[in-house]
């Protein structure tokens, strides 16, 4: 089985225990995601499956959306409900002040990951030290929010839905929309309902494909390799497929500016990925095996 299963990941489980059903439902090792949810979160988790987890370089950094709940008043250890309370102070903002201190959240900007992140310092997890109760410095990294509204305010709780870049920590973002309000804040809930094109109503809940695999039809949940794919296409001949079989650069001119192309046989399977390698030459960088 090779492509993509788009999941509705419950709460209560780590990506890693996703893919592990999905291992098991395929019969197969090579299953990885490309986007982690935290515990805390539901929503649309992208699984790759068999030769398609050679793509997750060119899937993991689409946008994704989310629906927050931020709670309004409390910090956490972890900057969400899993966490401990670490402090509880007044809210003074109302709904008003709430939707003008987004407006200063939205765009380009530097972010300052949490403890409780898989992001490694000198080769060890964040969250690791975070356990041994240690907190070292972050720096900040760029990431950009292109959508963020308030859907509903029920002081201390609001729900935002935040549409961002890959690599955006929502926690974060509540932490420190706390901070800016005075009061301090956590994510008390997560829902991805977008990850690049792929949306919460295609998604499939694990007990869903366990029934599909049960009845011997999980085929029908699984999606071409390429479905992931935001890049130009090419339809290359049987030649040129044995061509890029054998790693050799091709001739072809291609009126796209594009950084990378999918090229597909007859039969529209992902053959390839192909680098600009000269004026009207492109290099295979990935083969698909057949």
């Amino acid at each position: 089985m090779n492509g993509l299963l788009i999941v509705n990941k419950p709460g209560g489980m780590t990506s890693h225990d996703v893919v592990n059903v999905v291992r098991r439902l395929c019969g197969t090792r090579r299953v990885g995601h490309t986007g982690t949810l935290d515990p805390l979160a539901t929503g649309v988790l992208v699984v790759l499956v068999g030769a398609a987890t050679r793509l997750a370089q060119y899937i993991a950094g689409d946008d994704k959306t989310y629906r927050a709940v931020v709670r309004l008043g409390e910090t956490t250890t972890t900057a969400d409900a899993e966490g401990d309370l670490m402090a509880r102070r007044p809210v003074t903002a109302t709904c008003a002040d709430v939707a003008a201190a987004l407006a200063s959240f939205r765009g380009p900007l530097m972010q300052i990951p949490p403890m409780y992140s898989a992001i490694k310092v000198e080769g060890r997890k964040l969250y690791q030290l975070a356990r041994q109760g240690q907190e070292v410095a972050r720096e900040p990294r760029p990431v950009t929010i292109h959508h963020l509204d308030m859907l509903d305010c029920a002081l201390p709780d609001v729900t935002l839905v935040v549409t961002c870049s890959a690599g955006t920590y929502i926690r974060s973002l509540a932490q420190d929309l706390g901070e800016a309000l005075g009061c301090g804040a956590h994510l008390r809930g997560l829902t991805r309902t977008a990850a690049g094109g792929f949306t919460l109503a295609q998604s499939y809940s694990l007990d869903a494909l366990r029934a599909l695999a049960d009845a011997g039809r999980l085929a029908e949940a699984l999606l071409p390799p390429q479905a992931g794919l935001e890049m130009p296409s090419i339809s290359l001949t049987i030649e040129q497929v044995q061509a890029v079989r054998y790693g050799q650069t091709l001739p072809l001119t291609v009126s796209s500016s594009a950084a990378r192309l999918q090229a597909h046989d007859a039969n529209g399977r992902l053959v390839a990925i192909l680098l600009p390698a000269g004026p009207d030459a492109w290099r295979p960088t990935l083969v698909l095996p057949e």
